[in-house]
C-alpha cells in the first residue's frame, strides 16, 4: 500500500477537493432523489447516506489513516460497506462507485487496486440491475467505462509523478555535483596559485637573495677588515640583511607548500599518495626508498610530488595496469623518482600535441616542471610492455647554497 503520500501541490490539493465534493454531491443526490421520489425507505436512505459521508470525512481528518496503510485499508473497506448498504436502498448510489475507483487505486497496491475496482464494478452493475429488475449491456458499459477512465487517469498521474520525482532528484544531484565541482575547482585553483607563488619566490627572490649573499661574502673577503674599513662594515650589514630576507622568503615558500607536504617529507607524501591510489583505484601502488635520505629543497619536493601525482593519474586513466612501483632514490648529488607500471604501454613518439586544458597531467607539463629545476625526465614505453618514467633532479647547487646560507 501507499503508506506515505507525496506532498500535496496546489494541483493535487485541488484534485483532492474535487474528489471530496464529488462524493458528497453524489451522496446528496442519492438521498435527495429518495426523498423527492417518496421512496419507502427514504429516511433510512438519508441516514445511510449521512453515515457514509461521516465515515468518508473521517479519512482525511484522522492523522492515523493518513500515516498507516492498515488503517487506510480498514477505512476504505468501511466506506465501501456503507456504499454497499446505500446501493441496496437506492439505485442512484451506483454513481458513487466512480469516485470510489480513485480511492481504491490511490490507496491500494496496483494489483489489489485493480481487484477492488473490478469487484466494485461488478457490485455496481449487479445492484443497478437488481433495482431495474432487468439486465442489459448498457448497465455494464457505464460502470466499466468509469472504471477504465479511473484506471487510466490514476496510472497516468502516477507515471507523471514518478517522472517528476526522477527529474527532481536529477536536478538536486546536478546542483550538488555543480557545487562540489565548483568547490573542487576553487580548491585546485588555490593550490595551483600557492604552488606557482612558491615556485616563483624560490626561483626568483630566494635565488636572487642567495646570489646577493654570496657576492657580498666574496666582497667582504676582498675588502680590508671591518675594524679598518667602514665599507667592510656596510658590506657585512648588507649581507646580514640578505640572509634575513632569504630566511623570510623561505618561510613564505614553506607556508605555500602543498598540503600533502605539510609536516611531512617528500617520502612521506609519496607513500601516502601510493596508499590513496591503491585504496581508490583497482591498482596496487607500492612505494620504495633507496639510498641515504637527505632533506630536499621545497621546490624539489613539490616537483617530485607533482610528477608522481601526474604519472599515477595517467596510469589509472590510460594504462589499465594492475601494479605500479614508485621509487624515490637518493643518489648523493641528485635525487631520482621512478614510476614503473605493468600497463598497456604506448608509443612515446606517437603522442598527440599537449592539451592546454588537460589539467597538467601530460608528459609535457611534467617535463617542464623538471626542467625548471635543471633536471631530466625520461619515458620508456612500448605497446603491451608497460611504462617506466624517471625524473632526476640535481642537488649539488642547492646543497652548496644551503651551506653558504648558514655560515
Amino acid at each position: 500500500m501507499n503508506t506515505t503520500a507525496p506532498s500535496l501541490t496546489p494541483t493535487t490539493r485541488a484534485l483532492a477537493w474535487c474528489l471530496h465534493l464529488l462524493i458528497v454531491a453524489l451522496l446528496v443526490l442519492a438521498a435527495g432523489r429518495a426523498v423527492a421520489d417518496s421512496e419507502p425507505h427514504a429516511a433510512i436512505t438519508v441516514a445511510v447516506a449521512a453515515m457514509c459521508a461521516v465515515v468518508y470525512a473521517a479519512g482525511p481528518a484522522l492523522p492515523r489513516i493518513r500515516r498507516s496503510a492498515w488503517a487506510a485499508a480498514v477505512w476504505l473497506f468501511t466506506v465501501g460497506a456503507c456504499w454497499l448498504v446505500l446501493l441496496t436502498l437506492s439505485a442512484d448510489a451506483v454513481w458513487v462507485a466512480f469516485p470510489l475507483f480513485f480511492l481504491q487505486l490511490h490507496l491500494l497496491p496496483r494489483r489489489a487496486g485493480l481487484a477492488a475496482v473490478a469487484a466494485t464494478t461488478l457490485v455496481a452493475v449487479t445492484g443497478f440491475a437488481a433495482h431495474q429488475g432487468s439486465f442489459g449491456l448498457a448497465m455494464v458499459i457505464g460502470p466499466a467505462l468509469g472504471a477504465a477512465v479511473a484506471v487510466a487517469v490514476v496510472w497516468g498521474y502516477q507515471a507523471l509523478y514518478r517522472e517528476s520525482e526522477e527529474r527532481r532528484k536529477l536536478i538536486e544531484e546536478l546542483t550538488a555535483t555543480r557545487a562540489d565541482l565548483a568547490r573542487a575547482q576553487h580548491t585546485a585553483g588555490v593550490l595551483a596559485e600557492r604552488e606557482r607563488l612558491a615556485r616563483e619566490i624560490h626561483d626568483t627572490l630566494a635565488q636572487g637573495l642567495s646570489s646577493i649573499q654570496l657576492l657580498l661574502r666574496a666582497a667582504e673577503r676582498a675588502l680590508p677588515s671591518a675594524e679598518e674599513s667602514p665599507a667592510a662594515r656596510y658590506v657585512d650589514q648588507a649581507r646580514q640583511a640578505a640572509v634575513d630576507n632569504l630566511a623570510e622568503a623561505r618561510r613564505f615558500v614553506a607556508a605555500l607548500t602543498p598540503p600533502a607536504l605539510e609536516d611531512s617529507t617528500a617520502a612521506g607524501a609519496l607513500e601516502r599518495l601510493c596508499a590513496t591510489t591503491s585504496a581508490r583505484h583497482p591498482v596496487t601502488a607500492r612505494f620504495h626508498v633507496t639510498g641515504e635520505p637527505v632533506p630536499l629543497p621545497t621546490a624539489h619536493e613539490v616537483a617530485l610530488l607533482r610528477v608522481a601525482q601526474s604519472a599515477l593519474a595517467n596510469t589509472v586513466r590510460h594504462a589499465g595496469a594492475t601494479r605500479v612501483e614508485v621509487t624515490l632514490s637518493h643518489l648523493g648529488d641528485h635525487v631520482a623518482l621512478d614510476v614503473v607500471d605493468d600497463g598497456a604501454g604506448f608509443d612515446p613518439d606517437g603522442l598527440p600535441a599537449p592539451d592546454p586544458g588537460s589539467g597538467g597531467f601530460g608528459l609535457a607539463a611534467m617535463r617542464a616542471r623538471v626542467h625548471a629545476l635543471d633536471g631530466t625526465l625520461t619515458v620508456e614505453s612500448a605497446p603491451g610492455r608497460g611504462t617506466a618514467l624517471a625524473a632526476q633532479l640535481p642537488l649539488s647547487a642547492p646543497a652548496d647554497t644551503e651551506r653558504e646560507d648558514h655560515r
